[in-house]
């Protein structure tokens, strides 16, 4: 690969492993995530819904883009996934096997096949170790490889990702630039060969150009070895370009489900129709931008959020049932879900 930026997939490239009887890579459902708040003396405050009632599919090989704006729920969702947080309640199927209440010595079994990419790569990787202890990490703790098997290996890696191995395998992270750590973040979680990539902002840090590096790197891995990706980002455009499905989180909900071309095109929740409204449209005629429109009022805080839907202080649409009944999430449109009780018609 080369490090010349190319263009991205197109989403919905991948949309036939949603079909059919396969089964589900992974399963949540009802997944609740909260946490108390203490004051002086430890006293309880109050408690923070982070994550409520979440429930989703992820099919083997599929991106399924998750996105909402900040303290919506997005990074508690996937560190409730993957177990780096214990839910309050739920059920996280991986592969057939239920995570939540697993020992932790089993669970560590298990994320070898399930990795996670963090925002910041230098916050992820330890500074004081070469590029090759980082890579082989992984390597060392779950393969009987020999020290040769793991030097080849982690050259290999290295070379899937577009870093030359004998310019960039005995660098520190601190002699990297930010997609260059990136890369070797993404090296060391598909050194296992994992079903899935959970990508956690991984690419909001990075420069346009790099960005487009890394999701083509991600597309690239995809296709050859036919990963599953639960991509988390606050960016919209970013979100659409990689992901089969996306999710709509509001507020530690999910609002949205549905397939990327289908929500993108014709949103059916008035909160992902806002969030589409918040992106800046270059005018072609013109060459002027348009003026995003903002949502009114301000964000309902996780300490206390309002009865019914979560998003009604802030809807157009909002009716008297909206404060007394909390809308589920129901088909409207062929694999298109969506909760409220009064969805946005298309066209």
């Amino acid at each position: 690969m080369t490090d010349r930026a190319v263009a991205v997939a197109p989403a919905g490239a991948n949309e036939a492993v949603t079909s059919g009887s396969q089964e589900p890579l992974l399963s949540v459902r009802n997944l609740v995530q909260e946490y108390t708040t203490r004051g002086p003396g430890g006293v309880k405050t109050g408690v923070v819904h982070a994550v409520s009632d979440v429930s989703f599919d992820l099919m083997p090989g599929e991106t399924l883009g998750i996105v909402g704006e900040t303290g919506s729920g997005k990074s508690t969702l996937a560190r409730a996934v993957i177990q780096v947080e214990k839910p309050v309640s739920g059920t996280v199927r991986f592969q057939g096997h239920e995570l939540v209440g697993m020992p932790r010595r089993a669970i560590r079994k298990v994320r070898a096949d399930m990795q996670m990419v963090y925002q910041d790569p230098f916050g992820s990787l330890n500074p004081r170790w070469r590029v090759d202890d980082v890579i082989a990490e992984p390597l060392l703790g779950h393969t009987s490889m020999t020290r040769q098997q793991r030097t080849e290996r982690v050259d290999e890696l290295l070379d899937i990702v577009g870093l030359r191995p004998g310019e960039y395998r005995h660098r520190r992270p601190l002699e990297l630039s930010g997609g260059q750590a990136q890369r070797v973040a993404i090296a060391r979680a598909v050194a296992l060969e994992p079903a899935l990539i959970i990508c956690d902002e991984a690419t909001s840090s990075l420069d346009l150009l790099i960005r487009a590096q890394v999701l083509n790197l991600f597309e690239k891995l995809r296709a050859e070895l036919n990963l599953a990706y639960l991509f988390i980002a606050h960016d919209l455009a970013t979100v659409k370009c990689v992901s089969d499905r996306v999710a709509v989180m509001h507020l530690g909900q999910l609002a949205e489900l549905g397939p990327a071309d289908s929500i993108y095109a014709a949103p059916r929740h008035p909160y992902s129709h806002a969030l589409l409204d918040s992106i800046p449209v270059l005018d072609t005629a013109t060459g002027i931008a348009n003026r995003p429109v903002a949502l009114p009022g301000d964000p309902p805080s996780p300490l206390n959020p309002p009865s019914g839907c979560r998003f009604r202080t802030r809807c157009q649409r909002a009716r008297e049932v909206c404060a007394e009944e909390v809308p589920v999430l129901t088909e409207v449109d062929d694999r298109h879900s969506v909760a409220c009780h009064f969805p946005v018609t298309p066209g």
